[in-house]
């Protein structure tokens, strides 16, 4: 029997992704210590980037308590990284990935403090 269901053979180039994480620096305000008004709007801002990220945001990760602690190869502790947080997206390359967070809630501010860093993920080895 011959399936009813018909495909137009047509030449398509898939394109391959990475994955990059995003860390966001700086010293943001807690979310309980805002204004209903300032959560919602801060949280409007989010939700319209991550509706332009649409399907390339791997996980929208979550925020950080501010309280970290860097552990050093020789076993001492050194102040952290002020990192705030992180989310994971997908692009082809680090310029569309740079291109993404153009407009990012983050970096709304325009005030020099606060940064996210973009690293490319390498893929985990097999094992």
């Amino acid at each position: 029997m011959r399936s009813a269901c018909f495909f137009a053979q047509k030449s398509i180039t898939l394109k391959s992704m990475k994955n990059f994480i995003l860390l966001y620096n700086g010293h943001a305000t807690d979310a309980k210590d805002m204004s209903d008004e300032a959560r919602n709007a801060v949280m409007a801002k989010w939700g319209a980037w991550m509706g332009k990220v649409g399907n390339d945001l791997i996980n929208v990760g979550q925020p950080m308590v501010k309280e970290g602690v860097s552990v050093v190869d020789d076993g001492s502790f050194k102040t952290p990284t002020e990192l705030n947080g992180f989310s994971i997206i997908q692009a082809e390359d680090m310029e569309k990935a740079k291109a993404m967070i153009n407009d990012h809630p983050f970096l709304s501010d325009k005030t020099g403090k606060f940064s996210v860093d973009i690293y490319e993920l390498m893929p985990t080895p097999k094992m």
